[in-house]
């Protein structure tokens, strides 16, 4: 290559992630066949490829003074993803394990979940260990149990109310950055505020950029100290790379020492200057993934996890691979096959899956949440055991979920959120790099950032380098809080727990809680003005009484945990749900999922049987007043769909999968996780069995309908929590736009 200045390109590529520079770039060469080069540079990196050699495992000092403090104090961990946070929960769980005491793991993700209650069963046993999701129950008496941060939170919910103690000793919080999540983060707030003081935290993340101030909220209202514990260094030094589209690799951003401001490798310079730029795909098209790996396999930067924008993308991706690459490994082929033929062979749906054949043949695999659960813990078990070349997935496996690689490729530096493009966070972006590098595999791991249309090259190695963001307080008010606290509080010390919240830490901090002041109130008065708000509607409705305590009805619908508590609560007030009819009444229930917006007046109504049509008419027409006074006041209330009502009606009537799914455009995982949603429902009402027993039993047996094959097996492999496709957690509150029609 003819060599350039070493002053960066002239103007970034993409900038203002999909608008670009709003300025027409230079002709594009048509997309060609890749020969693998390598700038001089790389030499001696690519030299430090290879295994490490085995040696006896020696804790890094900030792992033993983690366990050390936790001894003594609550305890907050940050280091890069494969440090060995989750060795610090195991050495802990151990010593509580030991004096014959009881450890609650939270996390945030099922699939997390999962995995690490296989882990810590291989770890302790599975006498030892019992898990809790929602979809998964097993031996909930265990002393170590690992759960979803929302059983965790309904756990809390239910100890003050009974009065009794919290079953634990010890909490962990996995991936605490997830109190800064806009969702989510409620629930981890609550966490907080609820717990026992007389039960130590350990919080673990590798994406928290204001810890110090975390933790000082933490000491301010448990009233002992929160040691922070830090580490910046990875296990496997990180190195980023840049892929022309000629084939060849060089650094992303040239080295520099001291403070010299960060510029791009003049490799990258040459490419964003050169007339014609070399393009990696023609436009609107995705690039040649069997191209891509030969060149990844040529300089053994194998495997790598892909991360594309959409589910399509990673579908379309593998079948442009190849089964060059694996060919030449004849072992590896054959123990693919095998493994294959193990995980699939007790479910027929998995076994002639419509992806096997390319997974077979070139080693190259998809992973998103458009799939069947039991598929991926396939792609995630064979990509765990290194038989995979190739993982192209969307951001969810990034998160948390341990499928690390040689390298990662990311091909966007910008991320939809659910209603817009925004440019990829620091956080996100070492959320997706951490998974390069296999510990105790690998010397080295790459990021590799490939060019594009919707890749910011400046922002990509910007954000590579740059601090993770600071966690803010996601705390908000719903019904299903509000009447919860109301079960074992009065206002008046409900008002007290707020105070203690991260949104009231935060106002105190100077300029620093600037945003805090503004979402919350200088006093929190907004916070409260909310509250206040949801409690005189509940007055109103008769779920509490005007001496602030919970009317019978209230008590009971408190223990309606779903997306719309008050709309299910009211329709059991009226009668409105088919008491005795558990195929129906997993139809209707489905109709409550809140996971997305569906099109009804594209169904063909006549080819319904008239007793669905009839039974929704009566349900929206007798929620309709009281859903007129919901959005009166300012709350949101769902749209009950007829069509994902009508997809439940047929699977729970006995319907085979593949014609339920005909029925519908959604895919595979959707339908899965509708379903897994739906029996949520169902559970839920089940637990109102004293006051409508006739009702929580036909809610039993609608489960039982629906939670079959192939959905049985999707538990070893839950649903993702993609906020790009809003696949949310279970017990959080509905707070869609979409509001119920008559």
């Amino acid at each position: 290559m003819k060599k350039q200045s070493n002053k960066g390109p002239d103007k970034p590529f993409g900038r203002n992630s999909r608008q670009g520079n709003g300025k027409k770039t230079s002709s594009i060469k048509t997309p060609m066949t890749m020969t693998p080069g390598a700038d001089p540079e790389l030499a001696k990196i690519f030299k430090k490829i290879g295994f490490p050699k085995p040696s006896p495992f020696v804790p890094d000092s900030f792992q033993l003074e983690a366990v050390e403090a936790i001894e003594s104090s609550d305890c907050l961990v940050t280091a890069p993803t494969g440090a060995g946070k989750t060795w610090i929960a195991e050495t802990a769980a151990r010593q509580y394990l030991e004096r014959g005491q009881k450890i609650w793991y939270a996390t945030p993700l099922k699939a997390l979940t999962n995995s690490i209650y296989a882990q810590f069963i291989r770890c302790f046993g599975r006498d030892k260990v019992g898990i809790l999701t929602g979809d998964v129950k097993e031996n909930p008496d265990a002393p170590l149990i690992i759960g979803t941060t929302e059983i965790l939170r309904n756990q809390l919910y239910d100890a003050m109310h009974t009065g009794e103690d919290l079953g634990a000793d010890f909490i962990i919080l996995d991936e605490a950055h997830f109190l800064g999540d806009p969702e989510r983060g409620v629930v981890w707030e609550e966490i907080i505020i609820y717990l026992p003081v007389r039960i130590p935290i350990l919080m673990l993340s590798a994406t928290i950029g204001n810890t110090g101030l975390i933790a000082e909220w933490l000491t301010t209202i448990r009233g002992k100290e929160c040691h922070v514990i830090q580490t910046t260094e990875r296990p496997v030094p990180l190195f980023p790379l840049f892929l022309n589209p000629t084939g060849v690799i060089s650094p992303l951003i040239r080295q520099t020492t001291g403070k010299k401001k960060l510029t791009l490798h003049r490799g990258v310079a040459e490419y964003l200057k050169a007339k014609p730029r070399p393009q990696i795909s023609l436009p609107g098209r995705l690039p040649d993934f069997s191209e891509i790996l030969k060149v990844l396999d040529h300089f053994d930067l194998l495997p790598a996890i892909f991360f594309l924008k959409s589910r399509s993308d990673c579908d379309q991706a593998i079948k442009s691979c190849t089964g060059e690459i694996l060919a030449k490994d004849k072992r590896k082929r054959t123990q693919l096959a095998l493994r294959i033929d193990e995980l699939t062979a007790s479910n027929r749906h998995l076994a002639r899956h419509g992806q096997r054949q390319i997974l077979e043949h070139t080693a190259a695999a998809s992973h998103h949440s458009g799939q069947l659960p039991g598929w991926k813990v396939v792609v995630e078990t064979l990509m765990a055991e290194g038989l995979l070349n190739a993982m192209f997935a969307t951001s969810t496996v990034a998160a948390g979920v341990n499928f690390p690689a040689r390298s990662v490729v990311i091909l966007n530096s910008d991320r939809f959120n659910g209603t817009e493009f925004l440019p990829l966070t620091a956080s996100e972006f070492q959320q997706m790099t951490g998974r390069a590098g296999r510990r105790g595999m690998d010397k080295i791991g790459f990021a590799v950032v490939i060019p594009g249309r919707f890749m910011d090259l400046n922002h990509g190695a910007r954000m590579l380098t740059a601090p993770p963001l600071d966690v803010k307080s996601q705390i908000k008010i719903n019904f299903s809080m509000t009447l919860n606290l109301l079960l074992s509080h009065t206002p008046d010390k409900i008002r007290l727990l707020l105070d203690n919240s991260f949104a009231s830490h935060m106002i105190t901090q100077g300029k620093r809680g600037n945003y805090a002041r503004k979402a919350f109130g200088a006093k929190l008065e907004h916070l409260w003005d909310h509250f206040m708000a949801h409690l005189e509607f509940l007055k109103q409705e008769a779920f509490v009484s005007e001496d602030d305590t919970l009317t019978p009805d209230g008590v009971w619908a408190a223990q309606l945990r779903m997306d719309a508590p008050l709309l299910v609560a009211q329709s059991l007030r009226l009668g409105l749900l088919p008491e005795r009819d558990p195929v129906m009444l997993a139809a209707v229930m489905a109709s409550f999922v809140s996971e997305k917006e569906f099109e009804d007046e594209s169904m063909e109504r006549r080819m319904l049987p008239k007793r669905v049509i009839r039974q929704f008419l009566t349900l929206r027409k007798g929620l309709k007043p009281f859903a007129s006074k919901l959005m009166e006041l300012g709350f949101n209330a769902p749209f009950l769909y007829l069509q994902p009502a009508s997809v439940m009606l047929a699977w729970a009537g006995g319907e085979p999968w593949e014609s339920t799914l005909k029925r519908t455009a959604f895919a595979e995982g959707d339908l899965a996780r509708l379903i897994l949603r739906t029996a949520e429902n169902l559970r839920q009402l089940a637990g109102v069995k004293q006051a409508f027993p006739v009702i929580a039993a036909t809610a039993f047996e609608a489960m039982d309908l629906i939670l079959r094959e192939p959905v049985v097996n999707a538990t070893d492999g839950v649903e993702d929590e993609e906020t790009d496709e809003t696949d949310e957690e279970i017990g959080t509150e509905n707070d869609k736009k979409n509001q119920l029609h008559p």
